[in-house]
């Protein structure tokens, strides 16, 4: 499997406020490539923390671009999934709607009525871990089922999580022109850091975009 983390920061690498609270900090045309991203994944990954604060539908927005999708016999928009150690999902979630296949990651932790909540809204339910979800071998299910290529946006516990399993293989990251602050607002990696065997992504591409700039890492 093929992952790729995209995300949009602040210049002071913050993700949003210490509210956690969706901030705008792309412009129209990161949106625009964003969406081509996500058209061109088998599906797009979250952690609960984003369903929580955004409720996204994390569907692509082009209706040219979903078209193409069927045209080579793809679904219409790529599958969704959350990852959710902690049983937060809500059953209304707009992930859980009928426009695309739902995956929920949980441990094996989560209680069967959870379970079965989660499935009766429409979500095909994956269980690995004993307190928490367990990514490597989430991961591995997902790309039996035919996800060659996973896009990652968020949150930092997510993105810190697949970093420490040396699970990501590209790193977009997008800067836009705002300064959010907060020394408890969350930022591209958060979980418990590193200590030593730092992560050292290769720089392989920087581009200027709407009023902020892109850069592209390589794991």
């Amino acid at each position: 499997m093929h992952v790729v983390v995209n995300a949009a920061m602040s210049v002071d690498g913050k993700l949003s406020s210490r509210r956690r609270e969706q901030i705008a900090i792309s412009g129209p045309d990161d949106f625009d490539r964003v969406d081509q991203l996500r058209a061109d994944s088998d599906a797009v990954m979250v952690g609960v923390g984003t369903i929580l604060a955004d409720d996204p539908s994390l569907t692509v927005d082009d209706a040219d671009r979903r078209a193409a999708r069927t045209d080579r016999g793809d679904p219409e928009n790529p599958a969704r999934v959350v990852a959710d150690s902690r049983i937060r999902t809500p059953p209304d979630a707009t992930v859980l709607d009928d426009r695309a296949q739902t995956y929920l990651l949980v441990s094996e932790a989560a209680p069967p009525d959870f379970i079965e909540e989660m499935e009766d809204a429409g979500a095909y339910v994956i269980a690995a871990g004993q307190d928490r979800v367990d990514l490597t071998t989430t991961l591995a299910k997902l790309e039996g089922d035919g996800i060659d290529q996973l896009m990652v946006e968020g949150g930092g516990e997510l993105i810190f999580g697949l970093l420490a399993e040396a699970l990501v293989d590209e790193l977009f990251v997008y800067i836009g022109p705002k300064v959010i602050g907060g020394r408890d607002a969350p930022t591209l990696a958060d979980g418990d850091g590193f200590i030593e065997d730092f992560p050292e992504p290769e720089l392989a591409g920087v581009e200027q975009l709407d009023d902020g700039v892109l850069l592209h890492w390589e794991l």
